[in-house]
């Protein structure tokens, strides 16, 4: 968009969290606008849900869902908002986001800030869902004894408002929280929010982290399969350091953007190559283009998601790759998304 180019210089004298905050701000007062019309070619469903285009707002951008309807209206087939937790938390101390623009990257160590399930609740429960498809994605409470409790207190409370729930265990900035991806408390887990989402409630996915081990791609393959999880999100953030350019390069918390792309491409490789597909996958992490979107559909992705890429390239970006990934499907002789999904 011409605005935000004209914008961005004054947006990046901002600190980076009054700078999104002023986003939703602004996003807030835009005048509602329908969703655009898609190419018919980028109409794909995954757990029964139908998605206008495969291009989608990852969690993270609207933690309250505020903005959901004004990106759908933007050029986002779907939106995700979250992560919310059961009860309201300020986060970690500031500053806590970080702009690397050397880099094309974002870390944070946030801390699931947001202002509790119930108040978004309220909110999304207004909102018209003929509008397009919101996801909910949920956490668990920094000082909360028990985090599976949270989870499953998440997926009943959120449910009657969310056409899919997101169970986020792949945050680093949340201490113990990534260990919930480990075996047991996996199982366990699962076998709660399964337990807690009523019949014929929302499907149900799962985000995981991109730093895991050997063998840890197949092990939550089957347990999400064996407990009825409907997709998975491949990945949250990294905890790892490639090499950065940016004086920020040392902050601790997750790291997104372009950095993150390649170890994200190979984690999805890796669970589409464990589960054949037979778990729908949606690939997020460092995509900022129609190639990058593209190179992720073939490798096993039914949907991807984006959001760093969108601090640097404008809210425009999810509509030009979208109306890419029509051209290139056009060029491979594809007829439809779902036929260029893991053809690489």
């Amino acid at each position: 968009m011409a605005i935000f180019r004209l914008l961005r210089p004054l947006v990046f004298t901002l600190d980076a969290e009054r700078a999104h905050r002023a986003t939703i701000a602004a996003l807030k007062l835009l005048p509602g606008r329908s969703p655009p019309t898609f190419a018919p070619a980028l109409t794909t469903s995954i757990a029964g849900l139908g998605f206008p285009s495969p291009v989608g707002l990852a969690a993270g951008f609207d933690k309250d869902g505020e903005v959901a309807d004004a990106m759908l209206g933007l050029g986002f087939g779907f939106v995700e908002v979250g992560t919310l937790t059961p009860r309201a938390q300020p986060g970690n101390p500031r500053p806590r986001l970080f702009r690397l623009a050397a880099d094309q990257a974002v870390i944070n160590r946030l801390g699931f800030n947001n202002r509790g399930q119930a108040a978004a609740l309220a909110r999304l429960a207004r909102r018209d869902r003929a509008r397009g498809v919101v996801g909910v994605n949920v956490g668990a409470n920094k000082d909360s004894p028990d985090f599976i409790a949270d989870y499953a207190a998440g997926v009943r409370a959120m449910a009657p408002v969310a056409d899919y729930l997101t169970v986020n265990i792949s945050s680093p900035n949340t201490p113990g929280l990534r260990g919930l991806q480990d075996a047991g408390a996996l199982a366990e887990l699962l076998a709660a929010v399964r337990d807690a989402r009523l019949v014929g409630g929302p499907p149900l996915f799962l985000k995981v982290a991109p730093d895991l081990a050997e063998g840890d791609h197949a092990r939550i393959t089957r347990a999400a399969l064996d407990h009825g999880v409907d997709a998975l999100i491949v990945a949250n953030t990294t905890v790892s350091r490639p090499p950065l350019k940016s004086r920020f390069a040392s902050e601790a918390g997750g790291l997104s953007g372009a950095p993150l792309k390649d170890l994200a491409l190979d984690a999805l490789r890796r669970f589409r190559s464990v589960g054949g597909g037979a778990l729908p996958l949606i690939g997020v992490g460092g995509i900022a283009s129609a190639d990058d979107a593209w190179h992720r559909i073939r490798a096993g992705a039914s949907l991807v998601q984006l959001y760093s890429a969108m601090v640097y390239a404008g809210p425009g970006l999810a509509a030009r790759i979208a109306a890419g990934l029509a051209k290139r499907l056009e060029r491979a002789g594809f007829a439809s998304i779902a036929d260029a999904v893991g053809s690489e």
